[in-house]
């Protein structure tokens, strides 16, 4: 873990070499912070460079007050990414990192060699869904939808099996700080990417957990099938955060997907 200022605001990032190959910067998902992805990198192959951040108001990353748009998180990733001295690399993003993701090819398609996005859509949600979503926490605090989201992010057969770990997360959830959270919902409520997400060409690989409450396969599938350059993998026996429940069947696609591409 490592961390330098931009301006006035702290970063929170992880840089790691593990091999010679291309760089993958990953971006988590709203209500968690880069552990997320602990179990992924692992059993991942032919990856040089590993760089995982905590976006703004998650995890040690400093918060900024509300409301933000998903155009403010792709500009603090250009801020990372510029700090890392990246020039090319691969991306990928689960839920509103998908989001991220998803604009951050549309505005920077020169760095992009390919595109990851997991459990996510250019479009998520009606604007009132949020709104509600907004208005339930800033009257009752984060710990009022905790048990919700984890239906969502799980599924029932990860949360009877794993209580301890579905604990956790929720814990991880809860502590999030409210700001931050709110901001990124805003993000998620005023976000249309579609029509810049349907303009990229960069090789795109799209999957979705069997069991995502959040993010429904539908979803997902659609946006892979209406891209020009995407393939779709649906991950049984997982929800909203695929790297928690299933990493191997998760790395095991990226690897695949990134070979087929000649990038690893």
């Amino acid at each position: 873990m490592a961390f330098f200022k931009a301006g006035s605001r702290t970063f929170h990032y992880s840089d790691r070499t593990v091999g010679t190959g291309p760089t993958l910067v990953l971006a988590n998902s709203l209500g968690t912070d880069f552990r997320i992805w602990d179990q992924l990198l692992p059993k991942l192959e032919g990856i040089g460079r590993i760089i995982r951040y905590d976006k703004r108001g998650h995890g040690l990353t400093d918060v900024s007050e509300p409301p933000y748009s998903i155009q403010d998180l792709s500009s603090d990733l250009k801020i990372i990414t510029d700090h890392a001295g990246l020039e090319r690399f691969l991306l990928g993003g689960v839920s509103i990192g998908g989001m991220i993701a998803q604009d951050y090819a549309a505005r920077y398609p020169e760095q992009v060699d390919a595109l990851v996005c997991m459990d996510t859509a250019p479009k998520i949600g009606e604007a009132s869904l949020w709104q509600d979503r907004i208005d339930a926490i800033s009257a009752n605090g984060l710990e009022s939808i905790a048990d919700g989201v984890m239906e969502r992010w799980f599924s029932a057969s990860f949360r009877k099996n794993n209580p301890a770990a579905t604990a956790g997360w929720r814990n991880l959830l809860a502590r999030t700080t409210q700001a931050g959270y709110l901001g990124c919902c805003s993000a998620i409520r005023d976000a249309d990417l579609t029509e810049a997400t349907l303009s990229l060409t960069v090789p795109t690989l799209v999957l979705c957990g069997a069991e995502d409450g959040a993010t429904p396969p539908a979803l997902v599938k659609a946006m892979a099938d209406a891209m020009k350059n995407a393939s779709y993998v649906e991950i049984p026996n997982a929800g909203h955060i695929p790297s928690l429940e299933q990493p191997e069947v998760l790395a095991n696609a990226m690897n695949g997907f990134f070979r087929k591409q000649g990038l690893i």
